[in-house]
Parts: C-alpha cells; structure tokens; sequence
C-alpha cells in the first residue's frame, strides 16, 4: 500500500485522538527498527519521542520479537480468575525491582487503566472519595483519569468524574514558590496542608502525581519535596500514588523515578516501558498492607484482559532483576543527547531531584502546547494542532510536547543513531 492510500483509508474508516481528523499532520509508516521508522516511499525518520514516549528499547528488536513468536506457541487467553505461569512469575518479577514492600499487582491494558483502577484501590482501602492531582499533569483520556489530569485537554471533557481536587505544581507556570529549591518545596508544602485542612483530610483518599511531571513540561520534583510529600500525606492518612507510567522502567536512570527521592509510594502504576509498547500492558502496584486488604475484602474492579497470559508473557522478558542494562545505560548516554540538543532547540536542563539528561531534551517551550512571546503572552495552541512535527533531514517529533526521548536501549547496530547502545 502506498502513502496516500494509507492515510486515506485511515482518515476515512478511523478516528485519531486529541485533534480534528482532517486537520492530523499524519504521517504513513510502514516499519521501524531501531531508532528509526520509513514511509512505505522509503522515507526514513529518527524516532525523536520513542513514538508516545514509550518504545525505550527501540523498534523491532529481534531478541524481543523471537519472544514474542514464541509465546503464540503457549497459552493465549484465559479467564482472568485463573492462574497462569506468566502471570504468576511476572508478579514476581515486578516485586522483585520494586521498592520497599510493593509485592502485589492488579494488570490492566495500560496507564489510564492502571491509573483508573489505582484510583478504585485507594478510595475501596481508605473509605474515603477524595483525590488531590496537580494542575501540571496528565494521567490519562478516561472519564475519571481526564479529570486527574490538570492541562487543558481536561476542558473540552468537563463535567467528569466528581471528586478530583486539584493543586498548583511546585513549579507553576507563572507563579513561584521562591527563590530557591528548599524555599520551594517548604512554601510549597505549606500551602498544601493548608488546601488538605479546607477539603477536609478525613474526606481525601490520595494524592496521585505523575513523579516527573511528563507532556506538560519534564518537571522533577524540587530537592526534598517527595519526602516532604510523603511526611505530609502520612500525617492525615492520605496515600500517595506515583504515576510511573512515562518516568519509569529506566527513563530516569533508576527503575522508578521516585526512588531519586528516597520514598516508597503506597501504590505505584506503570505502563509504557513495562513492554516498550511492544504489545499493550499497564499495571498498579501495592504496598502489603493494600493488597492484604484486598485479600479479604472485595476489589471492586475487572478486566476481560486483566492478567492476559500473551501479555504477562511478554511483560516478563522486559524487567530484569539486573536492570538489564537500560537505566545504566540512560545514565551513560548524557552526553549523548547533550550533543543532540546542541545541535536542535535549545532548552534548560532539568532542575529538582538529581535526574540525568539523557531521556529529555527540552524546548523553550510553556507547558500544554503553549508558547511565551516577549510581552509575557502566552499563545495556547490547542491539543492536536500541527501534532506532527517532521523535517526534510528525517526527525520526527510530536509537536506540542516540550520533550524529546529517545529510546534508551535501541538495538546494537542502531547505536550510532540513538541515544544508547545495545541490550
């Protein structure tokens, strides 16, 4: 099939997400390997956002996709009250990389589901509604996680699900907190106590924040604010939930973000990374003292393809106990993408907990697709406008998003190309 055919056929009989079909930049693609996707004309594009800032170890790789072959020779599908070897040893596995007493996992098909159901799990063990989110955020295109979600894509969705209460970010877009981190994240902090003392603590079941805040400006937490955090939701009760689903399974360096700030949330969703979206697979993860709750109560909540034998196969070759390399090598690679970001737009590196570069290169950008002139306007251009960006050189990225990420562990003879080496 040509490139015009293809996205006829495909502006004609599907529906794209967050813009107008006839206004999508959309471009024909015909294959990927590597840190590279070609046209069916043969057009080759480095992938600058690893697509949805999810493929980390690049396109096609073959040891992944030998797995993959292998598993349609095993167990396909099953319902989602039995038990299954893959989804039994991925369990494992996952409680095994993660932190603390995180050891029980509830699967979804992504991370607005992990999201959604993370949600579900807080409000069912604390017995109560409420959930504080951040104004600088995006967890999701559900009924409930849009409303989670703080930028403008959660306008046109409104009225959603009640309940949500959001808060300024420690870094707002035109406010500020002070003048340096430790003023920051102490006025910060205040202010939100005070907001817990209006709504009530009694009444708000968690907090979720995306750990580094992703689409909406590559924000890291200033120094020592996911501790103070962490102190402030312990003192009423209020869990934390960390949205992982962009920042984790190396993109920081570590395997979760929030290990940069020396806590352990109460649960933890992920997604993206956890297969480098080769197949579809998100999941939530839970400190003992949840998921012993739920051993002797209800969780109000089901999938058809919760625990999907093909996927949990496929989750269980990503994560490794050793880390398998990506989140070392995302560390190496700084300079790397120093290099690249030299010679593209120009952006301040990230500030807050000590984050390496590597996954990131900035634009000059304000967050939500919005653009600061020199008055101090700002022009907002709404989501799905001029989505695409690609140029006659060959990189591609998704306008709009002030970020480029690179895949981590693109494969071995991709290396001179992207931002790492090879698995």
């Amino acid at each position: 099939m040509n490139s015009d055919e293809m996205v006829r056929l495909c502006r004609e009989h599907t529906m794209y997400t967050w813009g107008a079909g006839d206004a999508m930049d959309v471009v024909p693609v015909e294959r990927a390997e590597g840190v590279y996707f070609w046209t069916p004309d043969g057009k080759r594009f480095i992938d600058f956002n690893s697509q949805l800032m999810s493929v980390n170890i690049g396109h096609s790789h073959p040891k992944v996709i030998a797995k993959m072959k292998a598993l349609l020779d095993g167990l396909i599908f099953v319902h989602p009250g039995t038990a299954t070897e893959s989804r039994a040893l991925l369990g494992q596995r996952l409680a095994q990389i993660c932190p603390g007493d995180i050891n029980s996992f509830f699967f979804t098909l992504g991370g607005a589901e992990a999201n959604e159901n993370a949600v579900r799990a807080a409000r069912l063990f604390t017995g109560r509604q409420k959930i504080l989110s951040r104004y600088r955020s995006y967890h999701g295109g559900t009924h409930l996680t849009m409303q989670l979600t703080g930028d403008p894509r959660r306008w046109a969705n409104e009225p959603g699900a009640p309940g949500v209460v959001r808060v300024m970010d420690p870094w707002p877009l035109t406010y500020s907190w002070g003048d340096d981190e430790e003023a920051i994240t102490r006025q910060h902090l205040i202010y939100l106590e005070e907001v817990i003392q209006y709504e009530g603590p009694h009444t708000i079941a968690a907090m979720i924040i995306e750990t580094v805040v992703g689409t909406n400006g590559i924000l890291p937490p200033p120094q020592g604010w996911l501790k103070g955090l962490r102190a402030l939701l312990d003192k009423y009760g209020i869990l934390l939930i960390c949205d992982e689903v962009m920042c984790g399974f190396g993109r920081t360096g570590r395997w979760f973000a929030f290990e940069h700030g020396d806590i352990v949330p109460d649960i933890v969703t992920m997604a993206k990374g956890l297969t480098s979206s080769y197949l579809p697979l998100g999941a939530v993860g839970l400190r003992q003292p949840i998921a012993d709750h739920f051993r002797k109560n209800v969780f109000w909540g089901g999938l058809t393809y919760n625990s999907h034998p093909l996927l949990m196969g496929h989750g269980l070759g990503r994560p490794r106990r050793d880390g398998g390399g990506g989140h070392r090598r995302a560390r190496r690679t700084d300079g790397a993408c120093d290099a690249r970001r030299d010679a593209g737009p120009q952006g301040s590196p990230p500030h807050g907990e000590d984050l390496p570069r590597d996954w990131t290169v900035r634009h000059g950008r304000s967050p939500e697709g919005q653009q600061r002139h020199a008055d101090g306007a700002v022009q907002r251009q709404p989501p799905g406008h001029g989505r695409v960006r690609q140029t006659d050189q060959g990189a591609w990225a998704v306008h709009g998003h002030p970020v480029w990420q690179l895949p981590c562990e693109p494969t071995a003879h991709d290396h001179s190309g992207g931002a790492a080496g090879g698995v």
